[in-house]
């Protein structure tokens, strides 16, 4: 459980501090590890000391999340516009496979930043949308879905820029050793970050905390 009562950790991002250094199979494994065999017994043994706790739907708080919500569905459902949100989805990842994949460059992580920022502009004014509000709307939930990726797509690409080194899994292409391997700047980089969010549209603040190494040293990690 996180620092957040009620919020558990699973998956690739309870192992360690390892930023992007893990792909491929441990990776998925360790996600498959935590799904069958943990999390049943973690959340189990969580919820069994819920029994008895009822949610306070009068709670400001509870209040202000739901008024959120509707405002957003109904922003979705008011577009009105021509495109439909499959092409939005298949264009944002193309972009994200094209620029910030293993080999990303600042130049064109630059563009990427750009080509969402005018992808989101679109979405957000030629959504078009198939029935409303009440009851299951497929269509609806995509584009909430979408939405949500079109930041973090665009935070993805920031944060590839933001690390200007070579490292693991995240190769930026202008830092390499004349045989091709990952090229790491520990003294600018060896910390862990996490991306405050500041609103959709806004550019969100980088938090980092500072790595330090006792017993080990880092050294790179070659993928070829």
């Amino acid at each position: 459980m996180s620092n957040i009562p009620g919020l558990h950790v699973l998956g690739e991002a309870n192992f360690s501090d390892h930023g992007a250094n893990r792909l491929g199979a441990s990776a998925l494994m360790q996600g498959l590890a935590d799904g069958y065999f943990v999390i049943p017994y973690t959340l189990g043994n969580y919820l069994t000391t819920q029994f008895g706790k009822k949610v306070d739907a009068n709670h400001p708080a509870f209040e202000q999340a739901l008024k959120e919500t509707k405002a957003h569905v109904q922003r979705l459902i008011d577009i009105k516009g021509t495109r439909p949100v499959d092409s939005f989805h298949r264009e944002l990842g193309l972009i994200i496979w094209d620029y910030c994949g293993m080999a990303r460059s600042a130049e064109g992580l630059t563009e990427a930043i750009g080509k969402i920022q005018k992808l989101r502009k679109e979405f957000w004014s030629d959504l078009k949308l198939i029935g409303g509000a009440d009851g299951i709307n497929m269509e609806l939930e995509r584009a909430g879905r979408v939405a949500d990726f079109l930041e973090f797509g665009e935070l993805m690409c920031l944060d590839a820029l933001t690390r200007d080194e070579s490292c693991g899994g995240h190769f930026r292409t202008e830092h390499q050793t004349p045989d091709g391997e990952a090229l790491r700047n520990d003294e600018q980089y060896s910390f862990v970050s996490a991306w405050k969010y500041e609103g959709e549209g806004n550019t969100s603040t980088l938090v980092k905390e500072p790595l330090v190494y006792e017993q080990v040293k880092p050294s790179t990690r070659s993928y070829k």
